[in-house]
């Protein structure tokens, strides 16, 4: 392990002014997009602030992406705060585990995203996207994110448990709704108070959790008991050994399979939401989108080897998680001292790479906030420094779901695009909502058109 040391000189950093003991604590919690913003706009590529009275640094250039989450990955690690958060219901899972622990569950959990498991993926995919279409009748007004979010918690809740009925009103999908209401609510409040007192959410996730587990146990015991019979992602965890030739622990088990249901359904589901949204308000782009898959599929349902052939609505999709990553901010707490180009970072101290404002650098992307799919053209993006896009971060860390998720939203684009036109209901006030991804406020409204109706 490389030491460092603070005896070089060190570059200045400039913190926004804030209050007294809260800090910018007001501000964040106000709008945290748009503070994002202004840390960047008034403090330039390194600045800080304070979240109550612990001062916090964002670094907000692609080179001090590579610095942190490459180059000195194991540097810094999520932090208890975070951990604090998630551990309630994801344990141990990859989100939040560390060190020796997460670099091998990693390797057990790569077999799940390999080439052969991704085909039989992609079938799942376009099978509920078309059985969602079908249940839509023309002029039908549909609140889009409900409908992305039980699209999604269908597919993986297939392609996890290999479970056919698996939505909000099952017992299974409730309770794992309500267990991820929980984080999304702990992770984004400052100072969330323990899991261990009484209230009424941690009751509510506290019989959810009870409900989950029993039903993931059950299911464990069943593979076990009939090897073979599944081809699901618990099947292949269960058969995953470390570099020891050990298995996974049952609670380890049930650790990553709440961590990938979480994580599998809900990033993908707010990513579609925007680019219908972005799609819906742009016409032209959404009628290059239907060209481009009534010209290859010619009314076929896609395949995961039509893939390649659909580079325009890819295209699409990378250029909404441009505009709304889902992980739109991530934190660090450094292990050591660090410097990173010249700024120091104490021991303990926190740091923040936001790709909300990274995707915004007007010299990575002019007309920064203009919706302009061809950004991701195949020269334009190679063209792109290293790390000026990363909606599933990078290093050691990246989401090891990265190319799932890409897949999910490409295929579920081209499904929905060939069978039905999405239309915005005027007059609503849609704006983003973050906490621990980018949702819509307040639901996005469309008014659905089937295409044979036009």
């Amino acid at each position: 392990m490389a030491q460092h040391t603070l005896t070089m000189p060190t570059k200045p950093i400039t913190y926004l002014p804030g209050l007294p003991l809260v800090g910018n604590l007001l501000a964040f919690n106000s709008d945290r997009l748009a503070f994002l913003q202004r840390i960047a706009r008034e403090c330039g590529d390194v600045g800080g602030f304070h979240f109550g009275p612990f001062p916090v640094l964002m670094f907000s250039t692609s080179e001090h992406v590579q610095s942190i989450l490459v180059e000195h990955a194991y540097d810094f690690q999520k932090g208890e705060a975070l951990r604090q958060a998630f551990r309630p219901v994801i344990g141990n899972g990859l989100f939040i585990s560390e060190g020796e622990l997460h670099r091998r569950q990693r390797k057990c959990m790569a077999p799940i995203f390999q080439p052969r498991q991704m085909k039989n993926y992609a079938n799942a995919m376009v099978s509920y996207g078309e059985r969602l279409q079908e249940t839509w009748q023309d002029g039908a007004v549909v609140d889009v994110e409900q409908a992305m979010t039980q699209l999604t918690m269908s597919i993986i809740g297939k392609v996890l448990f290999d479970e056919d009925v698996f939505s909000e009103a099952d017992e299974l999908g409730a309770a794992m709704k309500t267990a991820l209401e929980y984080v999304n609510v702990a992770a984004s409040t400052p100072l969330s108070l323990p899991f261990s007192w009484p209230l009424p959410r941690n009751l509510r996730t506290r019989a959810a959790l009870t409900v989950l587990n029993a039903r993931i146990q059950a299911m464990i015991e069943t593979r076990r008991a009939y090897p073979g019979a599944k081809e699901d992602c618990l099947s292949l965890l269960l058969q995953a050994k470390d570099e020891d030739g050990n298995p996974m622990s049952d609670q380890q088990l049930f650790d990553e399979a709440v961590t990938l249901f979480g994580a599998g359904h809900e990033t993908t589901a707010t990513a579609l939401t925007w680019a219908w949204y972005l799609l819906a308000t742009h016409a032209e782009v959404y009628a290059a989108v239907r060209r481009e898959v009534d010209h290859v599929l010619g009314g076929r349902s896609p395949s995961y080897d039509d893939l390649a052939s659909l580079p325009y609505t890819l295209q699409v999709l990378k250029e909404t998680l441009r505009l709304y990553p889902s992980a739109y901010g991530t934190s660090r707490v450094a292990l050591r001292e660090v410097v990173v180009d010249g700024y120091p970072i104490r021991k303990g101290q926190t740091v923040v790479i936001a790709p909300y404002v990274i995707h915004r650098r007007p010299d990575y992307f002019p007309d920064q906030e203009r919706f302009d799919p061809e950004r991701f053209a195949p020269e334009r993006e190679r063209n792109l420094p290293r790390y000026a896009f990363l909606p599933f971060g990078a290093g050691p860390r990246i989401c090891i779901g990265n190319h799932f998720a890409l897949m999910e939203g490409h295929l579920l684009l081209a499904t929905l695009s060939q069978q039905v036109v999405f239309e915005l209901v005027p007059g609503q006030q849609v704006e983003p909502d973050p906490k621990v991804t980018i949702r819509p406020r307040a639901g996005i409204k469309m008014v659905v058109h089937r295409r044979e109706n036009r």
